[in-house]
C-alpha cells in the first residue's frame, strides 16, 4: 500500500523545497528546486517568478508519479511581503518585486500625510515603519504609480496564496500573510484597515479563508486537499503551539532574531513600535507580539573581525565552550557588563569595543556574546509577560553553548531550552491542515530540547 504523506512547498529566498511528510510527521522524501534570478523594470533584482511557478508543478508531476507514496494533501509557506498581481486570465501582471527595494520617499510622505501619520498607521496595523517590506505599501505604489497596470490587477495575492492558486485556480487571503507588517490589518478592530478600503485595495484580495481549511482539488487527475498557505515565520511556530501549553516565548535566531510570544496579547504602544516591535499572526488568527535584533548578521561581522585579529579561523568558534571564570573576569574588567543595557539600540556595544583590550580570541567571543546577550534581554524583555515559564532558542544561537548558559543566567526565574525541529517551517505547514489528511493526531514528541540552568549546568532530555 502506498504510504498516505502531505506535499509542502517551502519557499525561502534562498531556498526552495518540497517535501513529502507522512502520517507520523517524519520527512520520507526531499526535493530542492534551484533558485532563478532575475530584474524588475528598474534593475532591480527579484526572483523570476515564471521558473518559481514552473518549479512548482515540475515538483508536483514528479512526486505524483511516485508509486509508493499517497498524496493526500498539499500546503505552502513562503517567505512574507510579496505580492503577485494577476489580471483576469490569472497570469502576472509584474515582476515578483523585492521586499527590500528601496521605497520612493515623497510617495511614502503623501501617504502618511494622507492616512494620519506614521505613529497612527503603526499603531493601528501593529507594524514598524519598514517601506516595502510593509506588503501594503507596494500595492499603494503600484496603485500611484502604474495605475494603468493597477486597473488590469485582478487578484493582488501574497506568496503563499499565489502557489495555491496556482493548484486549486481561487484566489484567496491569508491571516498570517495579511496580519504580518503588512499595514493592512487593524489589529485593533480585526479587519482591513480603513486606508485599504478606501483605495479599494481590499477589492484586489481574494476571499479571506481560515489559515487551516483547505480545498478539495483535482490536479492532474489526484483528488487533494490544498491549503491557503501560509507565511512562513508564523508557520514555524505552529508545532510549538501544538506541543506545549505552558505560556512561552520563541525565540527564532537566525540572520534575525526574532523573540515570538503568542501568549501576549496587549497592544503595542508606540515606544515599542520604535524599538523595533511588531506583531505577527499565527494560524489560528490571534496576535503574535515580537520583538527582533540584527543579533545573527551582527555576530557573522564581528566574529571575522575577531578571527582576523588573533589570526584564527572563524570556523573554530563555533566549538568553544563556555568557560564562567571567563565571564567573571569580563564582568570585572568591564564595568557595564555588570550593569544592564539601558535602552534599545539596533546593535550591541562590541562593534565600538577595541579588541586589544582582549588577551585572547576566546575571551573576545565571550565578550561578543556578553554584549549580544545584553541585547537579547532587553529585546526580549519588550514582549515578556508574566506568565510565561519558559524559553524556547532555535536556529543558529540554540547550537551556541556560550549564548545558551549566558541567556539562562541572565533569566534565572524562566526555564531556558534550545529546542530544534527538523524543517520545523514544512511541519508546522502541514500540522495547519492535518486534519485534511491525516487520520491521526499530531504528534507530541516532535521538538528535541536541551535545558540549560542558571546554575551553569546542562540536562539533555
Amino acid at each position: 500500500m502506498p504510504k498516505p504523506v502531505i506535499a509542502i512547498f517551502d519557499v525561502g529566498k534562498t531556498n526552495k523545497k518540497l517535501f513529502l511528510i507522512d502520517e507520523n510527521y517524519s520527512i520520507v522524501y526531499e526535493r530542492s528546486a534551484r533558485f532563478v534570478e532575475t530584474v524588475d523594470e528598474d534593475g532591480e533584482p527579484c526572483e523570476n517568478l515564471e521558473s518559481l511557478r514552473l518549479s512548482v508543478y515540475d515538483s508536483l508531476h514528479q512526486v505524483l508519479q511516485l508509486k509508493e507514496f499517497d498524496v493526500k494533501a498539499i500546503n505552502f509557506s513562503t517567505y512574507g511581503a510579496s505580492f503577485v498581481y494577476l489580471d483576469e486570465n490569472g497570469n502576472p501582471l509584474t515582476p515578483l518585486y523585492n521586499y527590500l527595494k528601496e521605497y520612493p520617499e515623497e510617495l511614502k510622505k503623501a501617504f502618511y500625510a494622507k492616512y494620519g501619520g506614521e505613529e497612527k498607521i503603526s499603531l493601528e496595523t501593529a507594524s514598524p515603519i519598514l517601506g516595502s517590506l510593509n506588503s501594503g505599501m507596494q500595492l499603494y505604489r503600484l496603485k500611484h504609480e502604474k495605475p494603468e497596470i493597477f486597473k488590469k490587477v485582478k487578484w493582488a495575492l501574497h506568496l503563499p496564496q499565489y502557489l495555491s492558486y496556482l493548484i486549486t485556480g481561487k484566489a484567496m487571503a491569508d491571516i498570517t500573510s495579511i496580519g504580518c507588517h503588512t499595514q493592512l490589518w487593524d489589529f485593533k478592530k480585526s479587519e482591513y484597515h480603513s486606508w485599504v478600503t478606501t483605495e479599494k485595495i481590499d477589492q484586489k484580495f481574494g476571499a479571506f479563508t481560515p489559515a487551516d481549511s483547505s480545498l478539495k482539488t483535482n490536479f492532474e487527475g489526484s483528488s487533494v486537499n490544498v491549503g491557503v498557505g501560509l507565511h512562513d515565520s508564523s508557520a514555524a511556530l505552529i508545532p510549538y503551539l501544538a506541543n506545549f501549553n505552558t505560556p512561552f516565548v520563541l525565540i527564532s535566531t537566525g540572520t534575525w532574531c526574532i523573540s515570538l510570544n503568542p501568549f501576549n496579547q496587549e497592544r503595542l504602544t508606540a515606544d515599542e513600535l520604535k524599538q523595533d516591535c511588531l506583531c505577527y499572526m499565527h494560524f489560528k488568527g490571534k496576535a503574535v507580539k515580537a520583538s527582533r535584533i540584527f543579533a545573527g548578521y551582527e555576530h557573522e561581522v564581528q566574529l571575522k573581525r575577531i578571527a582576523e585579529h588573533f589570526d584564527r579561523a572563524a570556523y573554530l568558534f563555533k566549538h568553544l565552550k563556555f568557560n564562567p571564570s571567563m565571564i567573571l573576569k569580563l564582568a570585572n574588567k568591564i564595568p557595564e557588563n555588570q550593569q544592564e543595557q539601558q535602552g534599545f539600540s539596533a546593535s550591541s556595544a562590541f562593534p565600538d569595543r577595541d579588541l586589544n583590550l582582549f588577551q585572547t580570541a576566546e575571551e573576545a567571543y565571550h565578550q561578543l556574546i556578553f554584549d549580544l546577550i545584553k541585547q537579547q534581554i532587553y529585546s526580549l524583555k519588550l514582549i515578556l509577560n508574566a506568565g510565561v515559564k519558559r524559553i524556547f532558542v532555535d536556529g543558529g544561537f540554540g547550537k551556541n553553548a556560550i549564548y545558551m548558559h549566558l541567556l539562562a543566567i541572565s533569566i534565572p526565574n524562566i526555564e531556558v531550552y534550545a529546542s530544534s525541529v527538523s524543517q520545523a517551517t514544512a511541519i508546522g505547514t502541514a500540522l495547519a491542515i492535518n486534519d485534511a489528511w491525516n487520520e491521526n493526531p499530531a504528534p507530541t514528541d516532535m521538538i528535541q530540547l536541551k535545558y540549560y540552568s542558571a546554575i551553569q549546568r546542562t540536562i539533555d532530555f
